[in-house]
């Protein structure tokens, strides 16, 4: 692509992060970003890290962190380097390297590229207000700038405690060169001079971020296009501080289907409640990698070990990715119908246990009969959460007929016979299997004179209250020879009272 640089180092190892905010769980949006990093570090044989950026005090918490770090592990995302792991570059959370802060941000003011600023929030917001009535974009004009030594110390005499502010060169202009985007400028002269330390000592994201890719060795800063707008002002800190900046690449903003900004609206936005509801990590991880990479060919189904081999920034698109959630449970669905069912009963458990359907501890021979049922839904699935809704029919003692059409089968003049002909051959059977229930349905239509669907449909609609459904044999061979005969008594006695 004209304009993009190769998007490996010569010579360098390709060393990524990812570096969440422990401030709520895992986004689709994050979960994307790290994935992406995760493909590129393994394509290239190069070193995945995860640190974690906690600086906002008042937002961030350990259980925010487990759980983000839980959900990358059960996505199949796991890191080289970072927390939880160690590593030659730690500590990897920003609250324990506060130090390492404080003192690049005293070179930038010994250096004169940094200075102390004292303006309150009023001054700040009357700056503000007179630059937006002007027409101008807000940004600090360098009221503090000046300031010698007796003007601090007077201000500090007031009881002011003064942010660390970055000197931004207002003749400048910042060129990028995106490994996604191409040549992208800034001018500085609508940036403004930014704060890098706050005055309890906190730095901001814009200077931690530079410090920890610095130190950490970082090659590559592939991340949400959201963070473009902050790029200049991190090369300008890396120029200023004599460092090489990495390679940036921003990937494009993830959009609802009507277009605009993804939300809750438009479905989950959090990893853990897609995990909740039961969609299997492959699935969301093949999801997540399309959503703004695009393969070559028309394949859609990839797995893990086989996205590492293909994974480019150079087919990563700058225009917005869509998230379609019909797409997402179209993919869950073919994942949980290529799934033994050995796993995918483990993975109904919880959920029938929630459901009242079922209390723990499973005996083997529950066990076994869990599996006929789960297997017999297992193609109607999109997600593990709905196997509840599929597998009721086994669990109840009352059924109750769904829909108009099920009334219009159950009135046909056939039905008391069939019923009554299936209930009477079943008296004789010792046990009820798939196989059995087949050949009894096939005797039932010859004796009654009534084929195909004349017999199956009520039969079903008997058994279940539904028009649709598994095969009718596995259905009949799951609820067992005694369920089978209660119900079609039942659904004959309801048709003699609505006669």
């Amino acid at each position: 692509m004209p304009g993009i640089k190769q998007e490996t180092p010569a010579g360098g190892t390709v060393r990524v992060r990812f570096a969440p905010s422990p401030t709520g769980p895992l986004h689709i949006g994050g979960a994307r970003s790290a994935l992406f990093n995760w493909l590129f570090a393994r394509r290239y044989g190069g070193v995945f890290l995860v640190r974690i950026e906690d600086t906002d005090l008042e937002r961030s918490s350990k259980v925010s962190e487990h759980s983000i770090l839980d959900d990358l592990l059960w996505l199949g995302i796991d890191w080289d380097e970072g927390i939880r792991v160690g590593g030659a570059c730690g500590p990897y959370r920003q609250t324990e390297r506060l130090e390492l802060y404080r003192k690049h941000a005293g070179e930038l003011l010994a250096r004169r590229y940094a200075y102390y600023c004292y303006c309150s929030e009023e001054d700040l917001a009357a700056e503000r207000e007179s630059l937006l009535a002007r027409g101008e974009m807000p940004r600090y004009l360098g009221r503090c700038r000046s300031l010698d030594s007796a003007g601090r110390a007077r201000l500090e005499g007031e009881g002011r405690r003064p942010v660390v502010r970055f000197k931004v060169p207002s003749d400048r202009i910042v060129n990028i060169n995106d490994l996604v985007r191409g040549e992208v400028s800034f001018e500085c002269s609508g940036i403004g001079d930014f704060i890098i330390m706050k005055s309890d000592g906190i730095p901001t994201y814009n200077f931690a971020v530079v410090v920890d890719d610095h130190t950490m060795s970082i090659s590559h800063v592939i991340r949400a296009e959201e963070h473009l707008s902050n790029t200049p002002r991190q090369v300008l800190l890396y120029e200023a501080l004599g460092w090489l900046a990495p390679d940036f690449a921003h990937i494009s903003l993830i959009l609802g289907r009507d277009r605009s900004k993804m939300s809750k609206r438009h479905g989950a936005t959090a990893i853990g409640q897609y995990r909740e509801k039961g969609y299997l990590p492959e699935a969301l991880v093949n999801f997540l990698a399309l959503l703004g990479w695009s393969p070559e060919g028309e394949e859609e189904i990839f797995s893990l070990e086989q996205l590492k081999e293909m994974f480019s920034l150079d087919r990563v698109a700058k225009s917005p990715a869509v998230f379609d959630l019909d797409k997402l449970n179209w993919l869950n669905g073919h994942y949980i119908r290529r799934l033994p069912v050995e796993r995918l009963t483990e993975l109904a458990i919880p959920f029938l246990e929630r459901a009242g359907y079922i209390k723990p501890p499973v005996s083997p021979e529950r066990y076994n009969w869990l599996k006929l049922a789960v297997s017999s839904v297992q193609e109607y699935l999109s997600c593990v959460e709905e196997v509840v809704a599929h597998v009721g029919i086994y669990f109840t003692d009352e059924v109750t007929l769904e829909g108009e059409e099920a009334g219009i089968v159950m009135a046909q003049d056939q039905v008391p016979a069939v019923l009554t002909t299936l209930r009477d051959k079943l008296s004789g059977a010792c046990e009820l299997t798939a196989r059995l229930a087949r050949e009894l349905l096939k005797e039932v239509g010859k004796e009654t004179g009534a084929g195909g669907k004349k017999v199956f449909m009520p039969v079903r609609i008997a058994l279940t209250g539904r028009t649709h459904g598994p095969e009718l044999n596995q259905v009949m061979a799951i609820l067992g020879r005694e369920k089978v005969a209660a119900r079609l008594t039942a659904a004959l006695e309801r048709d003699n009272k609505d006669l």
